[in-house]
């Protein structure tokens, strides 16, 4: 492939990657979070509208490009910054306009391909359950661990403990004096 095609394909995994991470942020939201069913003819418009997005993004830097092309014609002085193009970078931002015109109009193409949109969804919808299970099995382990089992058991006592003087025992204190259990602060006897 040619330099061109290959920074198209790269432009394209990025935005195949940020639209499935996308993805799969509204499934874990609006599944996990809205106590909801998941559907997969919302997520395809989901993931059609993500598409369409990103496409957007392209033509937005493709049109900054041809904007930078333009004022870099003709000036030959010495660039003042990273971004401070000259005339002998026209040709690279001529590529650059080219390659994110590419990207967006097979994002484009993507958005219009129901098999591919169908393809993403799963993948999004995998990544989301692999995070879930994660997390799940993350939680057993710590809920279920025993001093016998965790090596670094002793080593952690002393935060351990600080945290229940300073959280647990506190926030139990505040529940018994608002439910009565304890006299509050100005209940106490006078000393003198």
């Amino acid at each position: 492939m040619s330099r061109a095609a290959d920074a198209i394909q790269e432009g394209l995994h990025i935005a195949a990657a940020a639209a499935r991470l996308a993805i799969k942020n509204r499934i874990l939201v609006e599944t996990i979070g809205g106590q909801s069913e998941f559907d997969m003819d919302h997520f395809i418009d989901v993931a059609r509208d993500t598409l369409l997005a990103l496409a957007v993004e392209q033509d937005e830097a493709a049109a900054a490009m041809q904007r930078l092309r333009k004022i870099a014609g003709g000036r030959h002085s010495d660039p003042h910054g990273t971004h401070d193009y000259r005339d002998r970078d026209t040709r690279n931002l001529r590529r650059r306009h080219r390659q994110y015109v590419g990207v967006a109009k097979e994002l484009r193409n993507r958005a219009d391909d129901e098999m591919h949109l169908i393809a993403l969804v799963s993948d999004a919808r995998e990544s989301a359950w692999a995070d879930v299970q994660s997390n799940l099995n993350r939680r057993l382990i710590v809920e279920g661990m025993r001093a016998d089992s965790d090596p670094d058991y002793s080593s952690k006592r002393d935060s351990r403990m600080s945290a229940v003087m300073m959280i647990d025992l506190q926030n139990l204190e505040a529940r018994q004096r608002s439910s009565g259990l304890l006299p509050g602060a100005d209940d106490t006897p006078d000393q003198g």
